[in-house]
């Protein structure tokens, strides 16, 4: 079983950055997919940036455009999201996910684990 937990979520004003981060526990992180979406207001949950087990392939929503990173630490067991240049849109609840398979997927259905979320909000 793997337990994940979010941090680095809080208020920023548009145009800011904030770096989101997801530490893992239990299982074996080097082996995981890992990922994130978000829930916006009113929405459902949506898929963000995923990575795969390897580092080596990285996938993104396209309203990412290009602010977004999300990288991995396989000996620290994080997995965390660099947002640049946030927007009022950008205001969700974010969730880290990761995934047996160890690929980097964008369907809620193929993560296994899922951590609580944590809060955004981007205010303009």
């Amino acid at each position: 079983q793997v337990q994940l937990v979010e941090s680095g979520g809080g208020l920023v004003q548009a145009g800011d950055s904030l770096r989101l981060s997801c530490t893992a526990s239990g299982g074996t992180f080097s082996n995981l997919g890992l990922a994130w979406f978000r829930r916006t207001p009113g929405n459902e949950r949506e898929f963000v940036a995923s990575i795969m087990w390897a580092g080596d392939m990285t996938f993104y929503a396209d309203f990412v455009q290009g602010r977004f990173t999300i990288s991995r630490n396989n000996t620290k067991k994080t997995v965390d999201l660099q947002m640049n240049n946030l927007k009022v849109e950008d205001t969700a609840v974010y969730f880290c996910a990761a995934a047996r398979s160890g690929l980097a997927r964008q369907k809620e259905s193929q993560y296994d684990y899922w951590g609580q979320g944590i809060q955004v909000t981007v205010s303009s």
